[in-house]
């Protein structure tokens, strides 16, 4: 069995070494750990603790990872008044130790992992659902090779009502223009800021384009060889754009569906797979690849409706599913194709990938990817067969109901799941579940505008 430092790639001390020296003027830094719910959540250390983290970690209270996504105590998890509270300990992970350049004073940032009193990978902590998985493809010789692309929107407070940022007179803010060059420039101000700090922290951020909607955008992040890497440095930019968006006086809004008259945000995750010596094995000429790349999408197309709950784990996540939206709604797979939630890009053989396009912005990273990389062993274990890739228009060929379409059946799906069991841990997947199914509870107990608005009266 490989060390612990190694499969979960804790940072070792020489990183925080090189860190303190290049930056004497940092005292502050933040420690970050993400919760099942992908909210980062930590509190502010001194420069003289990190010696102390760096050799033994850092004592947190372990019901950190039993939190709505309010912050709420969730005691069906067990992690609050069932273990006293009790402390875990927190351990600093390699490559995330970066100064944060949007704040005004000078400061750093370090991310977290968890683990419980016997030194083992916590149960409740998303990113070891990650890890797990990725070892087991290590021990069929498989490397991932992972890239995620993230929508989101900028957005600004104007009497009251949340706007687009940018376009300049409110006319232009509403209208859709995509791929604008326009809105780029509009923004330039913010996405330059973007970059730098992305460049400060060494993360690969790549295309940015204006997406269909006003104020939506999309940055490509590199495709990495290293699963775990790539998304940890996704969890890492996502918080540069919110830092960065809020030194300008603007919110980066994750939100599926923040407005219902405009596109939604997904998260897709481009994924491939690497033999022993480094080879695509989805490589082919073959627009449709190779049979491994049909037994992935095969096993996405199995496992898609019972893991719903972790690919949009929100109440507002389902309103994103809107037919001809660019949302996809349907299990389905295509060549070229973004009608479909699978869809095989077009390009040179050896970049052939799959793109996994259902997921929500709003998903947490670490267990989206993590149930796509273990419905894509799924699909090579059994070698499933995904059926024809659909052509033309996607939307108009669903008409089978086959994905939950609320939150409250994507969790009753979820919880039946054998799958997902098996691909996040039963402690994670019990944990994860009984923290969504009282954010649901909540939720669905509130009277809003829309109840008063409706029925007072009627």
């Amino acid at each position: 069995m490989k060390p612990v430092a190694d499969t979960v790639r804790l940072a070792a001390p020489a990183e925080l070494e090189r860190f303190l020296a290049a930056h004497p003027e940092i005292q502050a830094v933040q420690i970050m750990i993400t919760d099942p719910s992908g909210v980062m959540r930590g509190k502010s250390v001194r420069r003289e603790e990190l010696a102390r983290i760096f050799e033994s970690g850092r004592q947190v209270a372990g019901s950190i990872l039993g939190l709505d996504i309010t912050g709420e105590d969730v005691d069906a998890t067990g992690l609050v008044w069932d273990t006293g509270d009790a402390d875990m300990t927190a351990r600093p992970l390699a490559g995330t130790l970066q100064v944060s350049p949007w704040l005004a004073a000078p400061t750093g940032q370090l991310m977290l992992t968890m683990f419980d009193g016997s030194g083992a990978p916590a149960a409740a902590d998303p990113r070891h659902a990650l890890v797990r998985v990725v070892d087991r493809f290590a021990a069929l010789g498989m490397t991932p090779v992972v890239a995620c692309e993230i929508e989101f929107y900028l957005l600004r407070q104007e009497d009251g009502q949340l706007v687009a940022a940018g376009g300049g007179r409110a006319s232009e803010r509403r209208k859709i223009d995509a791929y604008s060059l326009t809105r780029l420039d509009d923004l330039a101000p913010v996405f330059d800021d973007v970059y730098r700090a992305a460049m400060a922290q060494g993360l690969p951020a790549e295309t940015l384009m204006s997406e269909y909607a006003p104020g939506q955008f999309e940055i490509t992040l590199q495709h990495r060889a290293d699963a775990l890497r790539a998304v940890d440095e996704s969890v890492m930019f996502k918080r540069v754009l919110r830092g960065v968006a809020a030194r300008h006086g603007l919110i980066a809004c994750f939100m599926a569906k923040p407005f219902a008259g405009r596109a939604g945000s997904g998260l897709h995750v481009h994924v491939s797979f690497n033999d022993a010596q480094g080879r695509n094995l989805f490589a082919s000429d073959e627009p449709s690849g190779t049979p491994a790349l049909r037994h992935v999408i095969g096993g996405m197309k199995a496992t898609m409706a019972e893991s719903m709950a972790v690919f949009a784990p929100n109440a507002n996540s389902y309103r994103r599913f809107v037919s001809e939206s660019y949302a996809p709604i349907a299990p389905i797979w295509g060549i070229n194709n973004r009608t479909v939630s699978l869809r095989v890009p077009s390009g040179p053989a050896a970049s052939r990938h799959l793109e996994h396009r259902i997921a929500g912005a709003d998903a947490n990273l670490y267990l989206a990817v993590a149930t796509v990389l273990a419905a894509a062993e799924h699909g090579l274990r059994g070698e499933l067969d995904p059926g024809p890739p659909v052509e033309g228009n996607g939307y108009a060929q669903a008409t089978e109901r086959t994905l939950p379409r609320t939150w409250h059946e994507a969790l009753e799906s979820a919880a039946q799941s054998e799958f997902l069991r098996a691909a996040l841990g039963s402690e994670f997947l019990a944990i994860y579940l009984a923290i969504k199914n009282q954010e649901c509870a909540r939720f669905s107990a509130q009277v809003t505008e829309l109840d008063y608005a409706w029925y007072l009266r009627n």
